[in-house]
């Protein structure tokens, strides 16, 4: 039987799990593609760490060698971040490789532009693994919403806030403890600020919205709001109030804008994304013909995102097989027209704290009238000994007009402080 040679980019968790799963599926995808898998060199910084792989396949420092091999038809990069990944991959791809990255920072920032240069060279670029890790949420929105008008987007898309914010709901643990945690079981990085300030599900929504709308965002283009300034008060007054927060991204057409964000979220208890817990990622799909459909799964780790990284070679095999290489991943495009501000409504929860004395509250709602706002619900706690009081506020819909003028006027308004403005979920 015909062998399929591969190269790879870096052996890490991933990378490891991906030679296992070659390894131990081989049965399996032979019967699937009629082909033998084989990953004939691995290029690693520091050969020496990886003797257990040099058993099964050959490790080399120099790329290349697999950028110069002809046998090698299949190229998976593993290796992380913007550069020299995006160098590395317009160089096999001008070679007529087939590319096969997890890379979401990079297809977030480059992804049409290598998209453009594959299709150049009748080449492939695939990158189903670089949202949502074991999820095939890419690949599913091509091919079975094909037919039907997306309307939104959203989710949880990154495992390590969402560990946090469990524990931090569920266990009360601060902040500060919730992210220790994860780092000693290996779901947050030494330095997990991309994860904890947002920018890693920023980098995902930018890939889902390309693939619902056809828009191509970049990370400036829309606000992004991390959990790193989260404190265990509005965790506990959320609940209070029959809420859990998670960090959600969205990307939804509103009167044929697309707004776009990526923020601590309040999320209804009986809200199918509520119970989204530790470490695993939802995605929500709404159709307009199918409605709301979500896809569940483990966001991270290495047989996850392996799984998902051998899904794309397995395409790719039938590719080369049938002489299809050639065509986009993805090839829906659409202009990006930013939603206008004073269409884009949600009801919001605010955290105020102002002095705990009479007038404070009138002075508020002066304010909520001036911008013709109002609330559902109203909440004070005053903090001992200090002579403060703790509001915590869920509005009725907001335009992002009238959020920003609200902003505005309390940042004016020197006695009351806002804390936090968190978008509400309605069911």
């Amino acid at each position: 039987m015909e062998t399929v040679k591969l190269g790879m980019l870096g052996l890490g968790t991933v990378g490891s799990g991906v030679l296992e799963m070659i390894e131990n599926n081989e049965n399996k995808i032979r019967n699937i593609i009629g082909r033998e898998l084989s990953v004939k060199t691995v290029v690693v910084r520091h050969p020496e760490k990886h003797q257990n792989a040099a058993t099964i396949t050959k490790l080399t420092t120099e790329f290349e060698e697999v950028l110069n091999d002809e046998e090698i038809q299949i190229v998976v990069e593993l290796i992380g971040g913007i550069h020299p990944a995006k160098e590395y991959i317009e160089q096999l791809l001008r070679a007529h490789k087939n590319v096969v990255t997890a890379n979401k920072d990079l297809i977030a920032s480059y992804g049409p532009e290598l998209a453009a240069l594959a299709y150049e060279n009748h080449c492939d670029l695939m990158y189903e693994a670089s949202v949502a890790g074991g999820i095939p949420i890419l690949r599913t929105i091509v091919n079975s919403f094909a037919a039907d008008n997306i309307l939104e987007v959203k989710g949880i898309v990154n495992g390590t806030t969402n560990y946090i914010l469990t524990q931090m709901n569920q266990k009360h643990w601060a902040y500060e403890e919730a992210l220790k945690k994860a780092q000693e079981l290996g779901f947050a990085e030494a330095d997990p600020t991309n994860d904890v300030t947002g920018k890693d599900a920023a980098y995902k929504m930018i890939i889902l919205s390309y693939f619902a709308f056809g828009a191509q965002l970049k990370i400036d283009d829309f606000k992004t709001e991390g959990i790193d300034t989260l404190n265990a008060y509005d965790v506990s007054q959320a609940e209070s109030l029959g809420y859990v927060i998670k960090l959600v991204g969205s990307a939804k057409v509103i009167n044929g804008g697309v707004f776009v964000d990526v923020a601590p979220t309040l999320v209804p208890e009986d809200h199918p994304l509520a119970t989204i817990n530790n470490e695993f990622n939802a995605v929500m799909v709404t159709g307009k013909a199918v409605g709301d459909t979500l896809f569940y799964g483990p966001g991270a780790g290495g047989l996850p995102t392996a799984n998902s990284v051998l899904s794309d070679i397995t395409s790719e095999v039938k590719n080369l097989i049938m002489g299809t290489s050639g065509h986009a991943f993805n090839t829906y495009q659409s202009e990006y027209v930013p939603a206008d501000p004073d269409n884009v409504r949600y009801p919001y929860y605010l955290s105020l704290t102002m002095p705990d004395v009479s007038g404070q509250m009138l002075k508020f709602t002066r304010i909520m009238a001036d911008i013709k706002a109002s609330f559902s619900q109203i909440v004070q706690a005053p903090i001992k000994d200090e002579g403060i009081a703790h509001v915590a506020v869920i509005t009725h819909e907001l335009s992002q007009s009238q959020l920003a003028e609200l902003k505005k006027q309390l940042q004016q308004a020197d006695s009351i402080k806002l804390n936090a403005a968190y978008k509400v979920l309605e069911n």
